[in-house]
């Protein structure tokens, strides 16, 4: 078995093996590139090895694919085709039949684990999910964590389950039929666990400051090791583990001047590897709305990325449904209604135009020549449920009728929808911000954590600030768990059965004419009434309609849209027009042998 070790800042490392007690050290053999290597032929599966640097500091492998006792212990040899597979005849599915399910692991069950999660994927599959989306699985800091704060990133956290654990969940999810996606991080590590500063400086540019520290070094000196670790990363889990894609997280907070950039190569790695056999599909967060990263080619396949995650859609449907309108929900705040159409519509909602939120600066590109399918929009995420101080979900903060009318609009869009776990029964609990640190750090994100909130008026006052949940708290994780039993109790089983009847209407009415959706549709207000169209099918031959009411009071004498009606609530016919209740939503579909 080869060993190798990239410490250009060490002249000497010993791989030590075995128990810390009596512990079998073997000195490696450095490059002049700063690798240090060695062969060993009785090295097996199952033993623990860490590197020991000059100073004695020992380190686990940066690379380890397991590291059973957590980030500062040693690393553990594992033998990847000991797995036997049963999806040999799965090939992924297209995109545009993604109905995504975004979950945490450890709080998506009571257990927490890849086994229990496996355990719920009939029930998702039933109801129309169609892709789970993993928050990241890299190995982080004590037992608790939205996985932002990984160290290790080829190793799955030891709390959720061994590397086949996980294996066999995503074997099982391709029996079902569901694709499986992973959320990495490639714009920095956590705070706590991180050693590659100690043995590797070369690791991270210091000309490129992040809110981390200095940025990941994917441009300078000696980065083309670095840009390859990632990029045999993103390899490694579609190719070892068989997830169906990625979703890159905060792409827009990483410092890298090269051309391709690394999120390009990342991609183009992808593509001309497990792509060429299997739909693999890459998903950016990306707040600069950078159109460019969704580019097709002349056949509708990426160029590099797949979708992003639309977080305008959400802003303008969050102002809508809430009221709220503090923070960057101030750039929606002016026209709510215009702004949900246009993201409805067209993808993006800011396409160069000036964010008040951002002081004026002019944010995003043109997105009206994508398809529809490159937006994966939603009304929550982990992000937006996590950020607030109570980790309130947004049906304990809108209007339900809006909600509701909110819902529809998004599920029966030609956009893919994403849910956030618990959302299709309108679950009771919070998600929080949670971690798990070492002690002095733990109380310093405690405090930052509490401090945050100080600008808000509700947080001014210091007894306030301290009622806010301390995130290294097991309370705060166990608090944040879904409670399945839910499911079956009012208002929670309505709201269940409305979720399972959008994506119904959704697979059969619009996922057949899918495929071939090219560019944006077209919005307009009709008094307080939102009109949408859009273009199914390629060459017009279908076109889909919404007309929906956000206001407060009842609008008379509408004209229908023109087609078959595929979904309807708070409407009613007034002779050839239509009575329109607040929340009101009318979905057409209009084939091209109609008329009207």
């Amino acid at each position: 078995m080869r060993f190798a070790f990239w410490a250009p800042d060490a002249e000497r490392v010993w791989l030590e093996r075995g128990t810390d007690a009596a512990p079998a050290s073997h000195e490696m053999a450095r490059t002049a590139e700063g690798w240090h290597l060695l062969e060993l032929a009785d090295a097996r599966a199952g033993e623990r090895y860490r590197y020991r640097l000059p100073d004695g500091l020992r380190v686990p492998d940066p690379a380890s694919r397991c590291n059973p006792d957590d980030v500062h212990g040693p690393s553990q040899v594992v033998d990847p085709r000991t797995y036997r597979w049963r999806d040999g005849g799965w090939h992924g599915r297209p995109w545009h039949e993604a109905v995504v399910y975004e979950l945490h692991v450890g709080t998506f069950t009571p257990e927490g684990s890849f086994a229990a999660a496996r355990e719920r994927l009939p029930e998702l599959a039933e109801l129309g999910i169609t892709a789970i989306e993993l928050m990241p699985l890299a190995d982080f800091p004590g037992q608790r964590n939205w996985g932002y704060d990984g160290v290790l990133p080829f190793a799955p956290d030891a709390s959720y389950g061994t590397p086949d654990d996980l294996k066999a969940l995503i074997d099982a999810a391709h029996a079902l039929g569901l694709m499986v996606l992973l959320d990495v991080v490639y714009n920095h590590f956590g705070p706590e666990g991180n050693y590659l500063h100690a043995y590797c400086t070369q690791f991270f540019n210091p000309l490129h400051a992040t809110p981390w520290g200095p940025a990941i070094n994917y441009d300078a000196a000696r980065s083309r090791t670095v840009r390859d670790f990632f990029v045999h990363n993103a390899l490694y889990w579609i190719e070892e583990f068989h997830f169906d894609g990625l979703r890159m997280d905060a792409v827009h907070a990483i410092r890298d001047d090269t051309q391709p950039d690394i999120v390009r190569e990342i991609c183009a790695a992808l593509h001309a590897g497990p792509g060429r056999h299997r739909a693999v599909h890459v998903v950016l967060e990306n707040e600069l709305n950078q159109a460019g990263c969704l580019a097709r080619g002349p056949d509708g396949a990426p160029l590099v990325a797949t979708a992003q995650w639309n977080d305008d859609l959400h802003h303008a449907a969050h102002v809508l449904a809430t009221g709220e309108t503090d923070g960057y929900y101030a750039d929606y705040a002016d026209a709510p209604v215009d702004r949900f159409g246009r993201a409805l519509a067209e993808g993006f909602v800011y396409q160069g135009e000036p964010s008040r939120f951002r002081a004026g600066e002019a944010r995003g590109e043109p997105s009206t020549h994508l398809p529809l399918a490159a937006f994966v929009s939603f009304l929550q995420t982990h992000d937006q449920v996590g950020n607030r101080a109570f980790g309130e979900r947004i049906h304990a903060l809108a209007d339900p009728v809006l909600l509701r009318a909110a819902q529809a609009c998004l599920l029966l869009s030609p956009h893919v929808p994403m849910f956030f776990m618990g959302e299709e029964f309108a679950a009771s609990t919070p998600f929080l911000y949670f971690c798990d640190f070492e002690p002095a750090l733990a109380a310093a994100v405690s405090q930052g954590r509490r401090g945050e909130f100080s600008r808000f008026a509700a947080f001014a006052d210091q007894a306030a600030r301290e009622r806010i949940p301390d995130p290294n708290a097991e309370s705060t994780f166990r608090a944040s768990q879904l409670r399945w039993e839910e499911r079956c109790e009012s208002p929670h089983r309505e709201r269940l059965a409305t979720t399972r009847e959008l994506l119904a209407l959704r697979r059969r009415w619009l996922v057949p004419r899918l495929a071939a959706q090219r560019g944006a549709g077209r919005f307009w207000r009709e008094g307080e009434a939102l009109r949408v169209e859009w273009p199914l099918g390629g060459e017009a031959a279908a076109r889909l309609h919404l007309l929906a009411h956000f206001g407060r009071d009842p609008l008379s004498g509408m004209k229908p849209p023109p087609g078959r009606t595929v979904y309807e609530v708070g409407v009613t016919a007034d002779g050839a027009m239509l009575h329109l209740a607040p929340g009101a939503v009318r979905f057409t579909l209009q084939e091209t042998n109609d008329v009207g």
